[in-house]
């Protein structure tokens, strides 16, 4: 290609954190100035203000249903706040966008339908907004010779083949060969253009959206048409990562990429960079560079056509919201055309596919459902197409986990230890992708993030020396992160905490404000009729004594559980204890009778074996909804695969039996599993249990079990109470004539506990260190048996600088002995006090006398 004349064109796409604050803008202007100084021409690309885009989103909902002119006019105001801050007006021009985007909502209303024109004339008014006061910043006080662009001006959509206009308005595809005649006009438009990443129109003027990634996209175009010298990408992080930083903190960042491996790691589920705007590049050979906006100064990732041929593994990946396609018929072995026809169902409903796997009689492929391409109607539609040529079953929630790299197949000897890592796990499709820069797994999709975590710590450590690797997650951002624990109660009591350290043994402490604190907040909810602390979490007496005291019953699952509480509580109602056996001898439910308390039915055989010793008696009988959810495999206690529960196909013979029994059923039980953060599942799972119990009419309790998950690591955010009850409340209300329990463990306890071991030595093996304490998964087996995931910190050398990575692990006699990986600690002597955090449930209770060590101790800070 001949070299244009006049200055390179160089383009420089903003995120919405990016372009949200004076401060972003400054650094904006600076990144702006640079360009200019090496002779550069800039064309800035920006996305809407932060969080913009899902709020129109959202208001075209709710247009359906009420007016909106309240919403809109907060938009109005956060572009008011951000001009203010700025020290500039805003733009008139925004008022017209505003009224237009209005009018549009009321005509949504009227007519009672959201058509994809519409939809994607209200969702680009944030990048319009936008970009109109970043102009007016640029022009007033920076002093810029700007123009504002208008990006429907510059981008045209092509049509598809498919008929889709779902497609064609709200995930558009456009071209992207260069253009002379568009350098020409803005190259004269001014010294600097602004213009909006996302938005474009088609061939007859009406303005379209470019989907999932559109901003990025929008740049790679913008910079291919240009023929520009690279692309600068600026967004809150400062590159690809090995690993996604927010599931595994010591992942490292990738300095250099070549096309290829940045668009297989963007395709399969790298989330820095959508893998539409690599092909752009890659056709004009234009070197990309991801930047960080807020820490400009730090290295990042560029992507160019430079090729390291070596084979390796730079990344371990995983691609959420993933639905698979499986095909089934024998008629298919040596059936010519057979995929040639499937596939042609796929194009004609207008579906992407990713992965594929085939044998003689099945073929499955994968959809990407997180950018809302895969529909229920259309997949409706298709499955509807394949059924006339094979069987269809859809699988849905999955997690496509992936090794990316390069040359894969002349590894594959050495990914033995990784292919373990899958041995517990359901493994729905497995393929080598025949370019050979990938090997993807796909497994349940609430396991996708601690295979992750396992992975990374074995594929990257084996390339540890090479200068591909950059600095980690950690090392970026830690010194300027808070502290380890800076809202910990364990920072505040350090000194406490460090003369409670034993010499020669382990210790678990359990802070009871804490408790308390946490217990305040569950009882605020106020739609919840009786909270019941699941006391397998922790049993030690002065925290049950706490939990006594304000007023929570007891759920237990032993008989020796209930002595417990029993003999620590005597004058405790019976009523306040709910014994959940599962498969226990007959004799365990009839102490329960006798002892007058709640007692759950787990399984139809104690009514079919034993039926004398259930008659007459009000029973809880707990549910199995079909769909286990939680952390882990082993923490997930519905579906299928899981020994707990009724199903729900059983409850016919469930009013059977209890009817001969002469059995009241007055409760119905529910625990889909551990570790949920989703505000949806106990209000789904209250109304599912309420549709149940219509057909029992003595049911006057719905227990939705316990499961509220607690956040791992630092930043990361917790259960939305106020939600969760909001959403109950609404169920009560649907429901009136029954009172909701929950069963909350790990939640009240886990923050509130904290292990505390000595250093006995540090040793380094090679480029890996590993700090070792005097105890291990004798005391803490969670890491060990689930992945699980504590902050680990020296509590000596709280505040001295981390300067390395260490496994941290203990003294038992098993590979398997290791608390925490890859963790950033500052240098560690022996003696040191290390503190493991979130350790108050399932710590102690589950702990062992392996190897014959004695586990840690327990004692409490009043």
């Amino acid at each position: 290609m001949n070299k244009p004349p006049g200055k390179p064109f160089v383009v420089l796409k903003f995120g919405g954190t990016s372009v949200s604050s004076p401060g972003a803008w400054r650094r904006i202007a600076s990144r702006i100035r640079a360009c200019q100084e090496e002779g550069l021409q800039p064309l800035v690309v920006q996305s809407a203000l932060t969080g913009i885009t899902n709020q129109l989103d959202k208001l075209l909902q709710q247009a359906l249903r009420e007016n909106c002119e309240a919403p809109l006019g907060e938009i109005r105001e956060r572009h008011e706040a951000l001009a203010r801050e700025m020290q500039i007006s805003l733009p008139h021009r925004c008022d017209e966008i505003l009224q237009d985007i209005g009018r549009l909502l009321a005509g949504v209303r009227l007519v009672g339908e959201v058509s994809p024109r519409v939809a994607a004339r209200v969702l680009s008014a944030g990048e319009l907004l936008a970009s109109l006061v970043g102009v007016e910043y640029l022009r007033c006080r920076e002093g810029l010779d700007c123009a504002w662009l208008d990006a429907r001006e510059i981008l045209r959509s092509e049509s598809r083949e498919h008929d889709d206009e779902h497609g064609d308005y709200l995930a558009a595809l456009c071209g992207y060969q260069p253009d002379e005649q568009l350098r020409t006009r803005l190259a004269a438009a001014g010294e600097v253009g602004l213009t909006q990443g996302f938005i474009a129109a088609n061939e007859r003027g009406e303005t379209v959206v470019l989907g999932r990634g559109g901003s990025d996209t929008s740049s790679a175009y913008m910079a291919s048409l240009l023929g520009a010298v690279r692309l600068e990408i600026w967004s809150d992080v400062p590159g690809m990562f090995t690993a996604d930083p927010r599931a595994v903190p010591s992942a490292r960042l990738l300095r250099r990429l070549d096309y290829s491996e940045a668009q297989e790691l963007s395709t399969m589920g790298g989330k820095v960079l959508h893998p539409r705007s690599i092909t752009p590049l890659r056709d004009q050979r234009i070197p990309l560079h991801l930047g960080c906006t807020e820490r400009p100064e730090v290295e990042g990732t560029v992507i160019s056509a430079a090729s390291d041929a070596a084979p390796r593994v730079k990344a371990v990946s995983s691609k959420s919201n993933v639905t698979l396609v499986s095909m089934q018929t024998a008629g298919m072995w040596h059936h010519v055309g057979f995929l040639a026809e499937a596939f042609e169902c796929f194009r004609r409903h207008g579906f992407s596919i990713d992965l594929v796997s085939t044998s003689e009689t099945n073929v499955t492929v994968s959809l990407d459902a997180s950018d809302g391409r895969v529909r229920t109607a259309a997949l409706q539609r298709l499955t509807r197409d394949l059924d006339r040529i094979c069987k269809v079953e859809l699988i849905h929630d999955c997690a496509a986990v992936s090794l990316i790299g390069r040359n894969i197949r002349a590894i594959l000897h050495r990914l033995g230890p990784v292919l373990e890592l899958f041995e517990e796990h359901r493994i729905h499709l497995l393929t080598q992708a025949a370019s050979d820069l990938n090997f993807s797994v796909v497994v349940d999709e609430d396991q996708s993030e601690r295979l992750v975590q396992k992975l990374h710590g074995i594929v990257i450590a084996a390339n540890e020396g090479d200068d591909f690797l950059g600095p980690t997650w950690q090392q970026v951002f830690e010194t300027r992160a808070r502290p380890h624990g800076i809202d910990s109660w364990w920072r505040r009591k350090r000194e406490q905490l460090l003369a409670l350290a034993p010499e020669d043994t382990a210790l678990y402490v359990y802070d009871l404000e804490s408790l308390d604190a946490q217990i305040t907040r569950l009882l605020a909810m106020g739609s919840v009729d009786r909270h019941l602390f699941a006391m397998k979490a922790n049993w030690q007496p002065d925290v049950l004594r706490r939990v006594y005291e304000a007023g929570l019953g007891f759920e237990c699952v032993s008989a020796a559980e209930v002595r417990h509480v029993r003999e620590l509580f005597p004058d405790l109602d019976p009523k306040r204890i709910l014994f959940t056996p599962n498969f226990t001898p007959a004799e365990e439910y009839r102490a329960g009778f006798e002892a007058g308390i709640n007692l759950t039915l787990d399984s139809l055989t104690p009514l079919e074996k034993w039926p004398q010793l259930f008659a007459g008696q009000e029973i809880f009988v707990r549910l199995d909804m079909g769909k286990g959810r939680g952390h882990h495999q082993h923490v997930r206690t519905a579906g299928v695969h899981s020994k707990f529960g009724v199903p729900l196909f059983e409850m016919d013979r469930l009013a059977e039996l209890s009817a001969q029994a002469g059995v009241s059923i007055v409760g119905l039980h529910s625990h889909a599993g551990s570790g949920v953060l989703s505000v949806d599942h106990w209000p789904e799972m209250a109304v599912q249990m309420a549709e149940v119990a219509a057909a029992f009419p003595a049911v006057r309790v719905l227990d939705l079990g316990g499961g509220l998950g607690v956040p791992e690591k630092p930043g990361a955010q917790g259960l939305d109470l106020d939600e969760i009850d909001a959403r109950l409340g609404a169920v009560r209300e649907q429901f009136p004539d029954y009172e909701l329990w929950l069963e909350p463990g790990r939640f009240l306890v886990a923050a509130a506990g904290v292990l505390l071991a000595r250093v006995t030595q540090v040793k380094g093996k090679g480029r890996t260190r590993f700090v070792g304490i005097n105890t291990g998964m004798n005391s803490l087996i969670r890491p060990m048996l689930y992945g699980a995931w504590h902050e680990i910190v020296n509590l000596s050398r709280l505040d001295a600088p981390a300067t390395e990575f260490a496994h941290v692990v203990g003294p038992i006699c098993e590979s398997g002995d290791t608390l925490g990986r890859d963790r950033l600690l500052p240098e560690c002597e022996i003696g040191d006090v290390m503190l493991i955090g979130n350790v108050g449930a399932y710590g102690r209770v589950m702990s062992s006398h392996y190897n014959m060590r004695e586990p840690a101790g327990e004692t409490v800070l009043r």
